[in-house]
């Protein structure tokens, strides 16, 4: 789909969206009380018109293109045949005010009158037959039979009459090419209704509707409906003078809540804030990386979150629809900053990969340093200051500290990010690397992590107990219980399984002996992890030489030799393969000796065996621990 057409995709099912809003508006039972019978039958008929007309416009809503774009041609050919049929009326009228009995020629002023409005009813016909696509102009030329009638100097007693055959004549006409496209709108509805007849399973249903969505721009159509009645209602506002009375900020919010009044409304500003997000998120991504980061966009930052967030705050919790409009603008407020802090933690999770990305590989670019700690420092400031004027300005509850520590911790993310840059950054401009770069890292990480659980925690405390001696709701528990798993099991899972892979890939590291000077200027190589040479190196149980803290780092991934992958041990354990080797010695040591020692031999090789199974069970517990490890890792 072009451009082009995607524009009249998305403008052409506005109307279509704004007629299901006033209808939503409209009371059906409001209007049947102001009707002149008050009977049994009147209500239920307008009720019926009501439905009907809603079937229509989702009807019209869910045609193709090419249908849609056929119907509104369609109707634009029956305006612009009314306003011909009203400017022949117009002239009528001229000619009968000004009486003139004898010829129409013998008058210039009439003369002039009717071929202009002649030409313009001439061109109107020929517009008319374009849109519809046939050459037979004469099919919309009933506008023009009075006119004619008036030259041919008929009495001016036949216009009127001649006016209301040509108004029959194009009535006619359009009824006739209504019937004849009504026949390929039916059997589109059918062929829609046959197709889904033949979907049962779910996945299909899931297809057509994500092909449907997808077709019909449901999201632009309804950011471009929430737009134009939320400037309409900004231009009323305005020209009122509200503006001298309310502050800016005021008539904004409130602007906004006017326009989430119905289910449509609020669909579209849960549109518009995603759009909203999203170009945020790109504005960011446009700053620190330039156009280069326009083209790979991350699917996980397309701003759903921060819409699927306002949806369920304003349909679940709050019940935003049925509230008035000063109740709704403060609720509003609110949840529009909730969606600001979680647009600003989600410029957070892009942030931090490309800022520490520049100090890690050394970029010499001043500007794209600059660029990135100024982002830094502003999503460091700019969630404090919004903390602070919340708890300023507003009583604190279970939601309002939800919303403080999710911009404390969105500070305090962006603050391990700024302080592991400087680290970065001292051991680029040192001649020498710092020592255990890797463990200050992993310290100030778990700083970070433990003052977000800790954050969390409180969050959690503070919500039960408002929950068991204060206001209790569904929502609220259903919040405490996914904020407690989410925000301080998972954390204190993920953090203690960490710990413990860390713990024990240094209990490992401390067990390896140590090579000497002898032993590394025989082997006379470069670690196999850095490429770098070795003044210092461990030997593993596979006689294979690393530095200590390359092989710790690759211990925390997985537990086995990066070479022969075989399971890291100190060099008093056996490995499997070395007890499965002594085995089959022994094995054919026995079998040599003769029948005589066999009994010997059985009672020797029973512990052995015994040994081997022993060094399977560990083999198998290797293989089991760099599964954990690797899934450790990933979580």
């Amino acid at each position: 789909m072009s451009r082009l057409e995607g524009a009249a995709n998305v403008i052409l099912r506005v109307p279509c969206i704004v007629a299901l809003d006033l209808l939503y508006r409209w009371d059906v039972e409001d209007f049947s009380l102001l009707t002149f019978d008050p009977s049994a039958i009147r209500a239920p008929s307008m009720r019926d018109v009501y439905y009907l007309a809603q079937v229509t416009c989702v009807v019209l809503l869910l045609l193709p293109l090419r249908s849609l774009l056929r119907l509104y041609l369609y109707l634009l050919t029956v305006l612009l045949l009314y306003m011909a049929h009203q400017t022949a009326r117009d002239f009528i009228r001229q000619e009968l005010e000004a009486g003139l009995l004898g010829s129409v020629y013998e008058e210039h002023t009439s003369v002039t009158r009717s071929i202009s409005t002649l030409t313009g009813l001439v061109m109107v016909a020929t517009l008319c037959s374009t849109l519809m696509r046939t050459r037979q102009v004469w099919l919309f030329s009933a506008p023009v039979l009075p006119l004619l009638a008036r030259l041919a100097e008929l009495p001016l007693q036949a216009l009127p009459l001649l006016s209301t055959l040509s108004v029959a004549s194009s009535v006619l006409v359009m009824t006739y090419t209504a019937l004849t496209s009504l026949g390929g709108l039916l059997s589109l509805v059918r062929a829609a209704y046959e197709e889904m007849c033949q979907v049962r399973e779910l996945s299909r249903l899931l297809a057509v509707g994500m092909a449907l969505w997808s077709q019909l721009a449901v999201p632009l159509v309804f950011l471009v409906f929430w737009l134009v009645v939320f400037v309409l209602h900004i231009v009323s506002t305005l020209s009122s003078g509200a503006l001298e009375q309310q502050g800016p900020l005021f008539i904004f919010l409130n602007s906004v809540a006017e326009c989430c009044s119905t289910p449509y409304c609020l669909f579209g500003l849960t549109f518009t804030v995603s759009y909203l997000a999203l170009a945020m998120l790109n504005l960011c991504k446009f700053y620190l990386l330039g156009y280069s980061a326009l083209q790979n966009g991350n699917v996980m930052h397309r701003g759903v979150t921060e819409g699927v967030t306002l949806m369920l705050l304003a349909t679940l919790q709050t019940g935003l629809l049925d509230l008035h409009v000063l109740q709704r603008t403060f609720l509003l407020s609110i949840i529009l900053f909730i969606v600001v802090t979680s647009t600003l933690q989600s410029m957070v999770e892009i942030s931090d990969p490309i800022v520490l990305a520049l100090a890690a590989t050394g970029n010499r670019s001043l500007w794209k340093h600059l660029r990135g700690v100024s982002m830094c420092l502003f999503l460091f400031l700019f969630p404090s200051y919004m903390a602070y004027k919340l708890s300023h300005f507003f009583d604190m509850d279970f939601w309002l500290l939800i919303m403080v520590s999710s911009c404390l911790l969105t500070s305090l993310q962006v603050l391990g990010t700024l302080f592991i840059y400087t680290l970065f950054m001292v051991e680029l401009f040192q001649e020498s690397r710092v020592e255990r770069m890797d463990e200050i890292i992993y310290g100030v990480n778990a700083v970070s992590r433990v003052l977000e659980f800790l954050v969390a925690l409180c969050v959690v405390a503070y919500g039960t107990w408002e929950s068991m001696f204060g206001e209790w709701s569904w929502i609220g528990v259903s919040v405490i219980i996914v904020h407690s798993y989410v925000n301080v099991w998972l954390r204190a899972q993920s953090g203690w399984n960490s710990f413990l892979l860390r713990r024990e890939a240094a209990n490992k590291i401390s067990a390896l002996p140590r090579a000497s000077q002898e032993q590394l200027s025989a082997h006379n190589d470069l670690c196999s992890i850095c490429f770098q040479e070795m003044s210092v190196a461990v030997v593993t149980a596979c006689s294979h030489f690393f530095h200590p803290d390359c092989l710790r780092k690759w211990l925390y991934i997985q537990n086995t030799c990066p070479l022969c992958h075989h399971p890291v041990k100190s060099s008093s354990e056996p490995t499997s393969a070395e007890s499965r080797e002594e085995e089959g010695v022994m094995a054919g040591a026995g079998a040599e000796e003769g029948a005589g020692a066999e009994e010997e031999m059985s009672d020797e090789a029973e512990p052995k065996g015994q040994e081997a199974e022993q060094g399977g069970v560990t083999g198998d517990n290797g293989s089991q621990e760099e599964k954990m490890a690797t899934e450790n890792v990933a979580q």
